[in-house]
């Protein structure tokens, strides 16, 4: 599918932004990197993604265990002619490591970073070590445009050539208070954010409640929205979820609709099913720009769920 797009509304130009910018609804998936240090795992989820996305998220020590880097992933996917877009937490890097990374990661050509501040390190497997957080995730939202605009470092000083990144951030829609998520959200798009993909989606009806406090503030149209979705494929780990996991929110229904699956022994084909279901009806939400497809753990099941929906084929430039 071609699309037509006015390339000086453009702040970067990575295909990613060419999309959003175009008025497509943009679709992005997702691959975590493996405990291991090899690119097998990244290889095999690129080439079934291939063509699928518009650009895929590596994340950065995912719930704080020890992986394969972001950094390294996202280098990766560009040798494989991909694109990627770049998870960066405060968590484990000082701002001069931080900076460090951006200048490398654009170097190689990476255009597309999401700013995080990062899962607490004592979920991970390294529950002693110490957390940096010099600086948190809207501080570096901030790092990375006055980089981008005005060609300086934190501390002051020119970059010579200066990394021109498409600068994203993360939302969640349902921690409390509930009303402080769309001012939270607010601070981001001042600090210089150019889009957002939410956490998962597994309560409809809140976020589009979410929606109407950001449609509120007007944000919709200063900042790209993606809406998060996780295909579940265990009716018990979505009860873990609704009950055991701080800052989550999953509906009844979301619950009973895998339960009442997996007595018919299709749990998969429903999570499948649900997906695609909140994809058609993010379509239909006003401001909501595209979807972030999070299968953790199941990244294979990614491709299917996009044909399903009726997302392609993907616009091109």
């Amino acid at each position: 599918m071609k699309a037509e797009i006015n390339p000086n509304n453009l702040k970067v130009g990575s295909n990613y932004e060419k999309v959003l910018a175009s008025g497509q609804f943009a679709c992005t998936g997702e691959i975590g990197p493996p405990k291991s240090a090899d690119f097998h795992h990244i290889e095999m989820y690129a080439e079934g993604m291939k063509g699928k996305v518009d650009s895929v998220n590596f994340t950065d020590n995912q719930t704080a265990i020890v992986r394969l880097s972001s950094l390294g992933a996202a280098i990766r996917l560009l040798q494989l002619g991909m694109e990627p877009n770049l998870q960066v937490v405060c968590r484990d890097r000082n701002r001069l490591g931080i900076q460090s990374d951006l200048l490398t990661a654009y170097a190689f050509g990476v255009r597309n970073v999401l700013c995080l501040s990062g899962d607490h390190q004592c979920f991970g497997n390294h529950p002693g070590c110490k957390g940096v957080y010099d600086v948190d995730s809207i501080q570096l939202i901030g790092i990375l445009k006055r980089l981008r605009d005005e060609g300086c470092f934190e501390c002051g000083e020119e970059c010579k050539v200066n990394p021109k990144f498409f600068i994203g951030c993360a939302e969640n829609p349902f921690g409390d208070p509930f009303e402080f998520r769309a001012i939270r959200l607010e601070k981001k798009v001042e600090a210089g954010a150019d889009f957002v993909q939410t956490q998962c989606i597994l309560d409809m009806e809140r976020f589009e409640l979410f929606m109407e406090k950001v449609r509120e503030r007007g944000l919709h149209k200063r900042i790209y929205i993606n809406a998060g979705l996780m295909p579940v494929k265990s009716p018990k780990m979505a009860r873990y979820m609704q009950t055991g996991v701080p800052g989550m929110l999953v509906s009844e229904e979301f619950c009973q609709r895998l339960e009442k699956a997996k007595e018919r022994g299709t749990a998969k084909e429903e999570a499948v099913n649900i997906t695609v279901d909140y994809i058609k009806r993010c379509q239909q939400i006003e401001g909501v720009a595209g979807v972030h497809i999070m299968a953790v753990a199941w990244e294979e099941i990614v491709p299917t769920i996009v044909e399903k929906a009726g997302l392609l084929p993907r616009p091109t430039f």
